[in-house]
């Protein structure tokens, strides 16, 4: 066994605290680099995490502001849309209405060539009607006018019912006592293509009765034969 005050026992044991003395100081070392990394890895990661949040954190202001712009812009949409569809029910509205103006026009339209084709039948009634009547006074005309003195005359008419030219038949031969003395009956043609009786002169009591019976018959001759012989037997009394 060997002694303690064996001196390379002491050299031995000094050797090895130094050793030991050695080794704590490389663990310290080791566990102060270590300590040193990791607080360096530490800050740099804090680092990093800091610099990440605040991108993040500004990343979310740009993310905000772009929601923000965006529901901005969303809501002039909506408005914008909301204008056009009141535009649009508009026009609508409006070009409804100038199809019922349009269908309105057209039965308009349809109601004046209607008119106008009941206008055309009537005017070429009246002419036609206006032609037998021409042809009557013609042979009234060769009648009285050449075997009985009688004259016929034109003259402008003047009322309400007979506003066209109105003829005047002037019959003479009446009186015995008289035969230039003139009795005249005035007559016209209405709108509606009948006789209108205007006067007469003498003023004949019956003259209402012939002109019904010359409405309903639209014999002329007749007519005037009659009014003749009204007005001989007027002379005569």
């Amino acid at each position: 066994m060997t002694s303690i005050t064996d001196p390379n026992m002491s050299v031995r044991f000094t050797s090895a605290m130094e050793e030991i003395h050695n080794k704590q100081l490389k663990t310290y070392g080791e566990i102060m680099d270590t300590t040193t990394e990791l607080c360096q890895s530490h800050r740099l990661f804090m680092k990093t995490a800091l610099d990440t949040c605040l991108k993040k954190s500004k990343d979310d202001e740009i993310l905000f502001e772009t929601i923000q712009t965006f529901k901005g812009d969303l809501e002039q949409k909506k408005s914008s849309l909301k204008e056009k569809h009141h535009a649009i029910s508009e026009v609508i509205s409006e070009i409804r209405q100038k199809e019922m103006q349009k269908d309105d026009i057209i039965q308009k339209i349809e109601k004046l060539k209607e008119e106008q084709a009941k206008r055309k039948e009537l005017i070429e009634s009246q002419n036609k009607a206006n032609k037998d009547r021409l042809r009557n006074l013609q042979k009234a005309r060769l009648v009285f006018q050449d075997h009985l003195g009688m004259e016929i005359r034109t003259i402008l008419g003047k009322t309400q019912l007979v506003k066209s030219e109105k003829l005047q038949f002037v019959f003479r031969n009446i009186n015995p006592s008289d035969q230039d003395s003139a009795y005249v009956v005035t007559m016209g043609i209405k709108e509606d293509g009948s006789y209108q009786i205007v006067s007469s002169d003498p003023a004949l009591e019956c003259l209402p009765v012939l002109e019904s019976r010359l409405q309903e018959t639209n014999n002329l001759p007749a007519f005037l034969a009659n009014v003749r012989k009204e007005f001989i037997s007027q002379a005569r009394c």
